[in-house]
């Protein structure tokens, strides 16, 4: 099925009519010294011995999350309607298992396309920074891919776990080399871009690929990447994960069956619309292949962030401040809050036109709405799944206090996930003022949720689409993958 075709590159970098500086500056490295190269090598060399226990530990739990916000994702309308369309236009292809829906089966990259869609469909899967949501453009796809293997060949648990580990380190890699990637996305969504890049790496190592193989299909994947920020709190928001798992996996398998691309995309080559289309300031560095003394994963670096309720990233700030005033309101006498009893609201809270959101007419803008998740807690203590049905968006309470709100963006607040706050201040009838201010959320990746905590988050996902013994049974298939012989047990407990 894998091609092992290699076809050598021989670029000619050939430059008439230039000054010697000019020449210079366009001086293309040796192919197997570029940064692209040294991707490649990375990403077919690194072993599973390179997992240490923390990477493991922290990737089971992205794991866990991922699978729980898809199934939860099944429910919604848009990944009906992605469902529809790919059943639709394309038909039934009886290779790779959808989300929820036992019998329901498509080619691979359409399942990793519909079950990318049900992961974001809510904005409720995991977070990282620089700022991505890493799990869901991978997982989708190592799942669907994973499926299409025969049934005497699907990967251990370990190797699972190894292609899975190896797209998320790709992303945060790629981020890291650009000064623009940490702060609040302006111009196009993240995961759309290195999320595609790290799908088609995971793929690439879950077929072994070559290092010149692994190398073409992240050229590949560049040029079938990038959404733009207009269509945040959209319906279309969800295609940029659903996307970035297909495209990524097709670069993969285009890659397996001989196609190139260019040898410099991961490279700063003056005159190389590159990767730095997407990152102007993107500085790269090579990968250094694993040796004996193993690879530091930046996942063992920094861990993971969590959300507790489905809505942007940046709402959990003000939602857990606006939460601290309500507890102080509740506690000066009425057992619920009242609007008649505030005058005005104040928010503190970055800079980021696409999340300040003072009226929202859906629920895809309410999940991007400061006000709306301040005032959502400021009303009933908490933001819930349920906090963005219709009825709730609806409620005549919850419009009195929006229209009481007011936004500051305070110079020492940054649009950055890693250095922002959020902060609210109520003003009462009466005069008196009182405060909330949220530094780190519970669910961050500084201030990470417990095991006991994200546990209850997969059940209560999960459970709106399995019935519990299947539950608890996929909890322990994906605590103890690692030692299982394929993966099988876990392909077939996502339905």
């Amino acid at each position: 099925m894998i091609s092992t075709l290699q076809k050598t590159i021989r670029p000619v970098w050939a430059v008439r009519g230039l000054h010697t500086p000019a020449v210079e500056a366009l001086k293309r490295p040796a192919p197997e010294d570029t940064v692209t190269a040294s991707y490649g090598r990375f990403i077919s060399q690194v072993k599973p011995q390179h997992l240490s226990s923390v990477v493991l530990h922290r990737s089971k739990r992205m794991l866990l999350d991922s699978i729980g916000v898809g199934l939860i994702g099944s429910t919604t309308g848009v990944f009906e309607l992605a469902l529809e369309h790919c059943q639709h236009m394309y038909g039934p292809d009886d290779i790779s298992s959808v989300y929820g829906r036992q019998g329901t089966r498509l080619s691979p990259t359409l399942a990793a396309f519909v079950n990318g869609v049900a992961t974001h469909s809510m904005d409720f899967d995991d977070t990282w920074h620089p700022a991505t949501h890493p799990s869901g453009a991978v997982l989708p796809a190592v799942l669907a891919l994973s499926d299409m293997m025969p049934a005497n060949s699907k990967p251990a648990g370990l190797d699972f776990l190894l292609a899975f580990n190896i797209g998320i380190e790709i992303q945060g890699r790629l981020m890291r080399f650009s000064t623009e990637a940490h702060n609040i996305p302006k111009r196009f969504h993240p995961p759309s871009v290195v999320g595609t890049m790290g799908s088609a790496a995971a793929c690439a190592r879950l077929l072994s690929l070559d290092h010149s193989q692994c190398s073409h299909a992240l050229a590949i994947a560049a040029s079938l990447s990038g959404a733009p920020m207009a269509n945040a709190a959209t319906q279309s928001k969800p295609l940029h994960i659903g996307n970035a798992s297909r495209l990524g996996l097709e670069a993969a398998l285009l890659a397996s069956r001989g196609l190139e691309a260019s040898p410099l995309v991961l490279d700063a080559v003056a005159g190389v619309a590159g990767f730095n289309a997407f990152y102007e300031d993107y500085v790269p560095q090579p990968l250094r292949s694993p040796n004996d003394d193993g690879h530091m994963f930046l996942l063992e670096e920094q861990d993971i962030g969590f959300k507790r309720f489905p809505a942007h990233l940046g709402m959990h700030w003000v939602a857990d401040a606006a939460a601290s005033v309500h507890k102080l309101l509740v506690g000066l006498g009425p057992a619920t809050v009242s609007p008649a009893i505030v005058q005005e609201i104040l928010l503190r809270v970055p800079k980021s036109k696409y999340i300040d959101r003072p009226f929202p007419d859906s629920e895809h803008e309410a999940r991007h709405s400061f006000q709306f998740n301040a005032c959502s807690a400021l009303l009933d203590g908490e933001v819930t799944v349920q906090s963005f049905s219709p009825a709730a968006i609806r409620r005549p309470d919850l419009h009195a206090l929006l229209s009481r709100v007011h936004v500051e963006h305070p110079q020492d607040n940054p649009a950055n996930f890693n250095s922002m706050y959020g902060e609210i201040q109520v003003t009462l009838v009466g005069g008196d003022i009182l405060k909330g201010r949220c530094d780190t959320f519970y669910g961050h990746w500084r201030n990470p949720l417990t095991n006991e905590s994200l546990r209850k988050k997969f059940r209560n996902n999960a459970g709106a689409v399995l019935p519990p013994e299947k539950v608890e049974r996929l909890i322990g298939v994906v605590e103890e993958l690692d030692r299982f012989g394929d993966c099988k047990a876990l392909l077939s407990q996502l339905y």
